[in-house]
């Protein structure tokens, strides 16, 4: 592990450092590093997950993420489009604001 501080630590560590090693150890080490999925469909998973659930905190964070593992914008695109269908249209409005920012973003 490297000394700079990850993403958890940045967000939350100085409140809950705990909960940051958590994070960093658990979810994002033996989780995610588990050989049965690859990280491109555990992006594809959370992101779906997170938008049936309204998660909006968590939502730009793992937009990144899949784009970085391999995650195309068309494809994320037609995730959300496909979630309207079964978590609501609110969600996927909302999702789709989170994407365009994130897509900016990295545009920029």
């Amino acid at each position: 592990m490297t000394n700079e501080p990850t993403a958890a630590r940045k967000a939350f560590g100085d409140l809950a450092p705990a909960l940051a090693d958590y994070s960093d150890k658990v979810l994002f080490g033996d989780v995610w590093e588990r050989p049965g999925l690859s990280p491109r469909d555990r992006s594809l998973i959370t992101v779906a997950s997170l938008v049936a659930l309204y998660c909006t905190n968590e939502l730009p964070f793992h937009i990144g993420r899949a784009l970085d593992n391999g995650v195309t914008r068309d494809e994320m695109i037609e995730l959300i489009t496909h979630l309207a269908f079964y978590s609501g249209w609110p969600t996927a409005m909302t999702a789709l604001t989170i994407a365009r920012q994130v897509f900016d973003s990295r545009a920029a």
